[in-house]
């Protein structure tokens, strides 16, 4: 009763790894991603402000408070 259903090679392609110069430009876009966004959450308000008004940080506000920014 030990029998397999499926035969040895059942038309699985074999995994190929992947070379660093496939990753780096998906790693480099991810991380300037997740920088902007921490600039965002973490720093966009008062003297550091990118954009004019408080739209940005009324956003990002419950995020911020989250990932423990104060912010007033």
């Amino acid at each position: 009763m030990a029998q397999s259903v499926a035969p040895a090679d059942a038309g699985i392609p074999a995994i190929t790894p992947l070379s660093l110069k496939a990753i780096a430009p998906w790693a480099v876009f991810i991380g300037l991603l997740a920088l902007v966004l921490l600039y965002f959450v973490g720093a966009e308000q008062g003297a550091t402000a990118l954009v004019s008004g408080e739209g940005i940080h009324e956003w990002v506000h419950d995020g911020r408070h989250l990932l423990g920014f104060p912010c007033h």
